[in-house]
Formats: structure tokens, sequence, C-alpha cells
């Protein structure tokens, strides 16, 4: 008999509502109110309607290379849903509902993907971080805010986000090892869209979860089904209510598709098969959640052109606002870089002032 064992958990995923929009299971009370459910779908059609124009704007040369979060807004929804606004927030890249529903205008995710790092100086969401494009780094910086949580033994905790891609780096490891060995206020949601650029999930790790990669680092894992918002806040709010009683930290997958390209600057159809993209289609979160609450006569055909008609507008409103803003001076590329430049810096600097860059 041979010595060596793999681990070989029996896999389930968490699921209150599947694809056909049928509710399975209990799911937490509070998720189940006309209210929530409603300001769930209504959050994550107006990420989407946002997501839409953002990639118009890209498209017409006014906003830089962009990050859509298509076929994924149930995650971020969901786990900003459980969050308590006293937590902190670490995002990557895909994170734009939770941001719009942690106070982040339109207007300011706009002037970031537009180039002006100002984007990222919230008004409102000061607990929060700004974006991260660097692969898996947030993770530890989550792991940073969370020692000063626990050290000034505050009653909250972090939540960060990554991709399927971070859990192959070692910033993802070193973040669930300190955040285990320490027992850091801090949960972590992977959205595992199948996808790291063109790379796919199964060709990227051996594991037959992502969520089992906590259990070296003695973490709780749950798998949920990204595209069911109420699994997504069901395990958060476990979670983060866990993390806030001084109960340690936890890794959640949500499994969900990247309805989309990368970014802007991507084509899946080089990479992805069609028949697969359009399965996903039948999964998508948004489908499901509108087909539930029409089956329990929450909403119609009406409530939602009306619904889409307010979308529209405040979209309009915060397009024209970020459309408004002034743009950086080139100079502005050389600030919060050092406390003070060296002299090679200065001297570019001087010519970005000049708008003389010599090659």
């Amino acid at each position: 008999m041979s010595l060596l064992r793999s681990y070989d958990p029996e896999i389930t995923t968490l699921q209150y509502l599947d694809a056909s929009g049928q509710l399975h299971g209990q799911p937490a009370a509070a998720s189940l109110t006309r209210d929530w459910l409603l300001r769930a779908y209504t959050h994550m059609l107006l990420t989407r309607r946002f997501d839409q124009r953002a990639i118009e704007l890209q498209r017409t040369g006014r906003l830089g290379t962009y990050a859509s979060c298509l076929g994924q807004e149930a995650i971020a929804t969901g786990a900003a849903l459980a969050m308590q606004a006293a937590d902190g927030f670490a995002p990557y890249y895909r994170d734009q509902a939770a941001q719009l529903l942690r106070g982040v205008r339109m207007s300011e995710i706009l002037r970031y993907w537009g180039g002006d790092e100002a984007g990222n100086d919230f008004a409102a969401a000061r607990h929060d971080l700004p974006n991260c494009v660097p692969i898996a780094t947030q993770l530890v910086h989550a792991a940073g805010m969370a020692v000063a949580y626990k050290f000034r033994r505050q009653a909250q905790a972090v939540l960060s986000t990554c991709g399927d891609g971070a859990t192959s780096r070692g910033d993802f490891y070193e973040a669930l090892n300190i955040a285990g060995a320490w027992q850091l206020p801090l949960v972590i949601v992977i959205n595992n869209n199948q996808w790291a650029i063109s790379m796919p999930r199964q060709a990227q790790t051996h594991a037959r979860t992502l969520a089992q990669k906590a259990v070296a680092a003695g973490l709780p894992c749950i798998q949920v089904d990204g595209n069911d918002v109420l699994a997504v806040y069901a395990a958060a709010d476990e979670a983060l209510c866990r993390a806030r009683a001084g109960k340690g930290p936890a890794l959640i997958e949500a499994v969900s598709y990247r309805l989309c390209d990368h970014t802007t600057a991507d084509d899946m159809r080089r990479y992805s098969r069609p028949e697969e993209r359009e399965h996903a289609w039948q999964q998508e979160p948004l489908r499901r959640l509108r087909q539930y609450l029409m089956d329990v006569h929450a909403w119609d055909d009406a409530a939602e052109a009306a619904l889409i008609a307010e979308i529209d507008a405040c979209i309009d409103s915060e397009v024209q606002c970020y459309l408004d803003t002034p743009a950086p001076s080139p100079a502005a590329m050389f600030e919060h870089l050092y406390a003070e430049l060296p002299e090679e810096l200065v001297e570019q600097r001087r010519q970005a002032i000049d708008g003389r860059f010599r090659r």
C-alpha cells in the first residue's frame, strides 16, 4: 500500500438559485426579502449597463484599456452586500460592482481607466484600496490591513478579491499563510471565471478546486456558484462575521465564466470555444435572478424597462461628469513615486512639462 495520498475532498458547490431561476435549499433569510432581492438585481443590472457604456467609451477613443466584468456581476455584488461600511476592501481590476456598492462613483471608475490616478482617490470609500492591476499583490496588502485591524482590536474585517490566475502566484500563498498563522480577519474571494487571460483554468493548476488551496494554510474554505448572488452573499456573510468576531480568515471560490474579453486589448474568440460561451450565457447571473423575481411576481417587463431608463439616465450623468473632468498634466505620472525624485526623473519631469519628451 502506498504511503502517499492525494487530498481528495467531496466536491460540492453551494447553490441556492439554479440556472433556470429555481430556488433550492434555505438561503439566509435576509437575502430572501423582496427588498434585498430587488436591490441585488438592480445593482447587477446597473453594473452591466455601466460596463457596456465603458466599453463603448473605450472603442470610441474616450477611455483607456478597460477590464469588463460581464457575467461576473453576482460575485462582487454578493460579497459587497455582506460587507459593513467599516470593513476594508482590497479589490483587483474586475470589481466594479463591489466598488459601486461601496460608494465609488462611476465617474471615478472611468477617470481611473481613462488614465487619471486621481480616480483612485475615492471621495466616499475611504476604507478601501485602489484598483490593483499587478496579479495577486492586493492580497498581501489586504493581509497588512487585517494585521492593523487585529492589532488595534477593531471588530472589522478585510475582504479581498482575485481571479483564478492569481491563485498560481506566490503572493496568493503568502497571504493565505500569514492570514492562517496569525488568524487575521481576512476573507479572500476568488473569481474563478475559467480564464487567466487566455490560459484556461484546467491548464494552470492540477488542484480539483481552487478553494482547497486554503487547506495547507489552515483556512476554512468553500466553493460557491458564482452566478448565484444568494450563494455568494451567504458564504461571504458567514466568513466576514467570523472574521469580525476574531475567528480568523476564510477563502471562498466563486465559480463563474468570463463572458467578455480579458480586457479591451484582448479577443477571447481566438482561444475560447463558441459552444462553451453559449453554454455560459445560459448560466449567467442576471438571467436567473430576473426569472426568479418574475416567477414570484416581484418583477415584470414594465418594471425592467422603467429601471433601465432610470439606470441609463444615471450613467449618462456620470459619463458626462467624467468627460468634463480636465485631463491630468503629463507631470502627474511622476507624482507619488518617491519622497524625492531621483535626478534622472527630475529631468524627465521637466521634459514632460515642456512637452518635449526625447527618445
